[in-house]
């Protein structure tokens, strides 16, 4: 497996392994909906290298979305930083 998708993955087992259990039960019941309400905050698990993104009104693959009103605000600063970091071990040297 290439170290990249190694990070991935294990990035996003560690975000998922942030939630609670109430949480993941928003997190699930949030992935059968259609979309997500514009601006509203959500960081797709799929591309975890675009950071935390803003709902436009065009829909995201629900299932690999997690919606910042899906969880405990202090949670989410868990996992933006997490983001922030996975995206630090990806820029380039010297930057």
């Amino acid at each position: 497996m290439k170290q990249e998708t190694r990070t991935e993955l294990v990035s996003r087992d560690t975000i998922l392994k942030m939630l609670s259990d109430d949480e993941t039960g928003r997190v699930s019941t949030a992935e059968t909906a259609v979309n997500l309400p514009k601006g509203d905050d959500y960081i797709d698990l799929e591309q975890l290298e675009r950071g935390v993104q803003k709902a436009t009104g065009k829909a995201p693959v629900m299932g690999h979305v997690l919606s910042r009103r899906a969880v405990h605000k202090d949670t989410w600063s868990k996992i933006v930083a997490e983001v922030t970091a996975h995206d630090m071990t990806k820029a380039p040297a010297g930057t």
